[in-house]
């Protein structure tokens, strides 16, 4: 990943699993991170390990959901690091269930988690962060292979995921002008501490055992594998490098071919 100058990042959900190799990728290449979670504890203990390998990188709570913490995030992010060049929204969550016996609670925490903490992200940044000034920057959200078809037991999140694939498309014309582009990465099945926790929500779901879900979820995939999360950062860094300049309004999956769309 070819860098010109140093550059600011936001990575959102960064203390693990795919936001974590993100910042970690994102830090070796000499950008600038600020990072958040929604535990102070968290933040602390994963700034500290990122500082202890030499990077540059530092961080906040937050509570992606709440327009007042995103707004106080970003303020601090710029406070510390300066305007903001790129962001990755990558803080989400899974949920699903039985679509009838699904809760209003959970209905709209998964939809405040996945989608609305990205529009409020995202807004954020290009106003308070100052990414709306520049000539160049780079907008990347997570979404899922979800965000492409519909998932057994996942309405919820699978809705959510469409969304952001629908936003990242219509934000990404209306910014192209800008020369700020705006793309999703769509991940399959990756190994996560969420994976493990959708592994066992289909074990109780169906009856079986996590082995058994694994295994299931596994021969679905031609690569027969889990994808890792630092080889869905791979994509994160191509995407926000200067090579990628022409690379807008897209939704690209990473998933050792389980989604061929």
């Amino acid at each position: 990943m070819t860098r010109t100058s140093p550059k600011v990042a936001i990575v959102t959900g960064g203390t693990s699993g795919i936001g974590l190799a993100v910042t970690r990728l994102l830090a070796r290449a000499g950008h600038q991170v600020f990072l958040c979670a929604r535990t102070e504890s968290g933040v602390t203990s994963t700034v500290k390990e990122l500082l202890d390998e030499g990077l540059e990188v530092d961080g906040a709570p937050c509570d992606v959901r709440s327009k007042d913490e995103v707004t106080r995030f970003v303020r601090r992010a710029v406070d510390r690091f300066g305007t903001i060049d790129v962001l990755v929204n990558n803080a989400g969550r899974s949920g699903g269930g039985v679509t009838a016996d699904i809760s209003d609670e959970l209905w709209y925490d998964v939809i405040d988690t996945n989608l609305n903490s990205v529009f409020l992200m995202t807004r954020a940044v290009l106003t308070t962060g100052g990414l709306r000034g520049k000539d160049r920057g780079r907008i990347v959200n997570i979404a899922s292979t979800a965000g492409k078809q519909g998932v057994v037991l996942g309405a919820p999140y699978s809705a959510s995921k469409h969304a952001v694939v629908g936003f990242t498309k219509a934000l990404g014309n209306e910014l192209a002008p800008t020369g700020i582009t705006v793309n999703a990465v769509c991940p399959g099945y990756v190994e996560t501490p969420m994976a493990q926790r959708v592994r066992q929500g289909y074990a109780a779901a169906y009856d079986t055992s996590e082995e058994a879900i694994l295994e299931k979820f596994q021969a679905k995939i031609p690569l027969g594998r889990y994808s890792t999360p630092e080889e869905v950062a791979g994509l994160v860094g191509y995407l926000v490098s200067d090579t990628a300049a022409s690379l807008t309004s897209q939704a690209l999956n990473v998933c050792g071919g389980l989604g061929n769309f």
